[in-house]
């Protein structure tokens, strides 16, 4: 690997991988010289990689199935000791989330981490890029959760009913502050350090691109529903780009965390401001008592109106920042001390045992979820 105006780039990417067996085992004159080991098999260096994309599949699919396992155990054993306690929102997501987090990730790490890892380069972030990266998820983020909304509506159309939105059932279920405990605090940390570090540690030899890609799949396919696949994969893909450029967990957790913020704890308060399907029903039938409604609820709807601003605002900027970054060429990815060629990256990273079993798992659930 070299250094080029402060940018690390591979030497081999130009000329293809033929390029290693010139530059770092033979002399100028095409002479192997003494004391260097003889040139790396092409062909054994991508089963190692395939090796390698395989077990990471496989201990994902593994600590997945645990987790579920240990869920469905001690929801088994509530519902038969104490059923009244399932019947409780908070508590039973009480009941659901506490295997998860104490159990079944905790053993998704340990297998998770046998396999060799390489962290990125850590590098400091301006508050001004800071802000615009923050901007821009937010306004992708929007975007993303409003078309994996119209595909849901539309696939209902077609199955001829309604395909459930889990995420908003769970928290029109739950008191706010199990969606602040929940969706602000433990998701973010736990999935930036499975879904970031513990993915792009052990990928990114095999160059960004692919850290950040993985990444994002992965991640959008754990949720196991497209309502929540959709704009998962990009928040994915754009926190693993942050941190591969940054190798700080920290700035994609913060940010992690306000997107959940206000997607999870400020919109559901709102929504419990305002009851937007009475206010329909009210336009419909009565003038006087859609005045009423208004005049009850005025800074309920205030607030929402400027949330909905946000949200609008958010898209716009979001999408006039990343235009901007794509004109100035500030969004690039560097090469891993693993060249992929072109045609080798699909065959080596996805089309292996462990990420064909993970992809056809995940898949299923969330086929299995649109057809419920």
């Amino acid at each position: 690997m070299e250094e080029s105006n402060g940018q690390t780039t591979d030497r081999y990417a130009a000329d293809g991988y033929e390029a290693m067996y010139r530059a770092d085992w033979y002399g100028p004159g095409g002479m192997m010289e003494p004391g260097r080991p003889g040139p790396v098999d092409r062909g054994q260096q991508l089963k190692e990689a395939r090796r390698h994309f395989s077990k990471l599949g496989i201990m994902f699919l593994v600590g997945t199935l645990v987790i579920y396992a240990v869920q469905l155990l001690v929801m088994g054993v509530v519902s038969i000791l104490r059923p009244q306690w399932m019947r409780d929102g908070n508590i039973s997501l009480l009941v659901s989330l506490m295997p998860m987090y104490l159990i079944g990730m905790p053993i998704l790490i340990l297998l998770v981490r046998t396999i060799p890892a390489e962290k990125p380069q850590r590098r400091p972030i301006k508050a001004g890029q800071f802000l615009a990266a923050v901007i821009m998820c937010f306004g992708f983020v929007y975007i993303t959760n409003f078309l994996g909304n119209i595909l849901t509506t539309i696939i209902g159309i077609l199955k001829g009913g309604t395909v459930q939105n889990e995420l908003v059932e769970m928290t029109g279920s739950i008191s706010l502050w199990a969606i602040a405990l929940y969706m602000v605090i433990c998701a973010p940390v736990m999935e930036e350090y499975i879904f970031r570090k513990l993915i792009v540690d052990r990928v990114i030899r095999y160059g960004q691109g692919t850290a950040v890609l993985l990444s994002g799949l992965m991640f959008g396919l754990f949720h196991g529903n497209l309502n929540q696949f959709v704009y998962a994969f990009v928040l994915g893909v754009f926190l693993a780009y942050l941190y591969v450029k940054t190798g700080n967990l920290k700035i994609t957790i913060a940010i992690h965390m306000m997107i959940n913020f206000m997607g999870g704890l400020v919109s559901s308060a709102l929504m419990r401001m305002v009851d937007l399907e009475y206010l329909r029903l009210s336009a419909e039938m009565d003038m006087a008592a859609l005045m009423e409604y208004v005049s009850e609820h005025a800074a309920g709807l205030l607030a929402y109106g400027a949330f909905l601003v946000f949200v609008l605002g958010s898209m716009v900027a979001g999408v006039v920042i990343f235009i901007v970054c794509l004109a100035k060429k500030k969004i690039g990815f560097q090469k891993g001390s693993v060249a992929l060629l072109q045609g080798e990256r699909f065959r080596t990273v996805f089309w292996n045992p462990g990420m064909v079993f993970y992809c056809i798992f995940w898949i299923g659930m969330i086929v299995y979820q649109l057809l419920m």
